[in-house]
């Protein structure tokens, strides 16, 4: 695993991303809402960002944007052309995290099914590890 604050260098350093990479699931149902969300605005340039921070009312809160231009340490998920991108110190939270989307009679949301989370809050935006 690259840790923050290590250089990745060579061969086993990329490896380890790659790996890392995979252990993240974006699911087709958030593929498609995003692909949906880019052609209403009219933008086929855009990426979804998944990211962590501090806050909320578990200690650490989910939050979802789009981008143009991703990050060179930015981690990319790719399914059906839609790609999903990770910083490196969010990446660290969401391992085997699966990214999701969800329509029905409560409503419209992206989800994030996250085993890293010892607790959750009710509306599930923010966690604690």
């Amino acid at each position: 695993m690259v840790k923050s604050g290590d250089a990745p260098t060579g061969r086993r350093a990329m490896a380890s991303v790659e790996t890392m990479i995979s252990e993240v699931t974006f699911t087709e149902a958030a593929a498609h809402r995003v692909a949906a969300l880019m052609q209403e605005e009219g933008r086929d340039d855009l990426m979804l960002r998944v990211y962590v921070n501090g806050g909320g009312c578990s200690g650490f809160q989910y939050g979802f944007s789009f981008e143009a231009d991703a990050q060179e340490d930015d981690l990319r998920v790719v399914r059906d052309g839609v790609v999903l991108l990770i910083d490196p110190v969010s990446l660290q939270y969401l391992r085997h995290a699966e990214i999701d989307y969800s329509s029905d009679a409560t409503g419209e949301q992206f989800i994030i099914r996250n085993p890293n989370a010892v607790t959750t809050c009710g509306c599930g935006s923010s966690f604690t590890v």
